[in-house]
């Protein structure tokens, strides 16, 4: 709805909470008034958790998951302790892309698409690759985020039957895809800036970007049209360098690389910056 004073003011099916926007450095669009009818706001503290404030209802009524629709996926939504709801809105412009593209590839070869996403949280671009027709593999390092997954992929029926399910960590997963001689049409990566493994694997970015991109390379099959999507929520990262990083992994194929900033829309037309992408497709239009 806006964003100012380093917090953006959304619309969250029923709910209406305030949470941190820390480059939202200007000054909100709408009145005060409309941001005091939040339900919620999230607090973050110095530890980079925090807590969520009620404003009404009681806590436990409102930490039931309840349904939204956006950027064509249906999913189930629920605070969490990190303040993030279960999806991040900016990335429903990639999962348009992806759904062309998946498609692109179909028509072109005559073939299912076969589609990895990798860093897959809760399940936005794996489900938007089935809605086109993918076999999509979705992994994941946690257990409990996969879970939350399938509960979107019952949201969405027309995807039942296209997606496997792999929580793994995902450098050993892809080295062990490579082993088999697995080969996919298009990979996706939304790596976080630092994590674990589920054997306690420390993954950061800065230092693994560059092995997991030629790694995943390995398993891409390039005798056919492809795609990489690539995004990044990580400081010190932008999309010249999201570029190069990619067009270094795949410097000898010919490629048509976008790169840019992923935004969430606002009502009054303006947009919220909210991290990178840079999207690589060869053998389509």
């Amino acid at each position: 709805m806006d964003s100012g004073n380093c917090r953006k003011l959304e619309q969250v099916g029923r709910f209406r909470v305030i949470r941190p926007a820390l480059n939202a450095f200007w000054e909100p669009s709408l009145p005060e008034s409309e941001w005091k009818r939040a339900d919620a706001l999230f607090e973050r503290d110095s530890e980079g958790a925090g807590h969520w404030r009620w404003f009404r209802g009681s806590p436990p009524d409102i930490s039931e998951e309840w349904a939204v629709s956006w950027g064509g996926v249906n999913l189930s939504i629920k605070p969490t302790q990190f303040g993030h709801l279960g999806f991040f809105a900016e990335q429903a412009a990639n999962w348009e892309w992806l759904r062309n593209r998946v498609s692109q590839i179909q028509e072109k070869t005559g073939n299912q698409a076969r589609t990895l996403n990798l860093f897959a949280y809760s399940g936005g671009a794996t489900l938007a690759m089935a809605q086109a027709g993918a076999e999509c593999c979705h992994l994941d390092s946690s257990k409990g985020i996969i879970e939350w997954a399938k509960k979107n992929q019952l949201l969405n029926p027309e995807t039942n039957n296209k997606v496997r399910w792999i929580c793994d960590d995902a450098m050993k997963f892809v080295a062990r895809e490579q082993r088999r001689g697995s080969k996919y049409n298009g990979i996706v990566l939304d790596p976080p800036s630092f994590g674990r493994g589920t054997q306690g694997q420390v993954w950061k970015i800065e230092e693994g970007i560059a092995e997991m991109l030629q790694t995943c390379i390995g398993i891409l099959d390039t005798q056919k049209p492809f795609f990489v999507l690539l995004s990044c929520h990580s400081q010190g990262f932008s999309p010249v360098s999201l570029n190069r990083s990619l067009a270094q992994a795949l410097s000898d194929k010919k490629i048509i690389c976008e790169t840019g900033e992923m935004v969430i829309p606002e009502e009054n037309g303006n947009m919220l910056p909210a991290g990178l992408y840079a999207r690589v497709s060869s053998g389509m239009r």
